[in-house]
């Protein structure tokens, strides 16, 4: 698998990384047991610094995407990544979840806490 990275995305470079790993896991492109390049040889072909492959990496071997070998290298795990889509509704559900939790904090319920969100959207259109 061949990775680039585009500096115009405003995406951080390790995020593009981890994101290039995901889309090769889930296309198929990538296998389990596939071999990844080490973090130098990576650094230097995309010319960026070595503890950025190696955040991406070591995100990508928490969430059981990559197995790291010592002394033999980084392979794709047999854990498939979530769907886009589920990872994005699974973190906006922890968001309200965070949110909701303030406002209950706060003394507001769910009913009040959508008023003020819908009050909030409606003040912030004309900004």
């Amino acid at each position: 698998m061949e990775f680039f990275l585009d500096p115009a995305n405003g995406m951080p470079v390790y995020r593009q990384i981890i994101r290039q790993i995901e889309h090769g896991v889930l296309s198929g492109r990538l296998k389990t047991g596939d071999k990844l390049p080490t973090i130098r040889s990576l650094a230097v072909a995309l010319k960026i610094n070595p503890n950025t492959i190696a955040k991406a990496y070591g995100e990508l071997e928490i969430r059981g995407i990559l197995s790291t070998q010592v002394g033999s290298g980084t392979y794709i795990a047999d854990k498939k990544p979530e769907n886009e889509e589920n990872a994005l509704n699974s973190t906006i559900r922890e968001a309200l979840g965070r949110f909701l939790k303030e406002m209950r904090g706060l003394g507001l319920d769910k009913g009040e806490a959508l008023r003020l969100i819908e009050a909030f959207n409606e003040d912030s259109e004309g900004v």
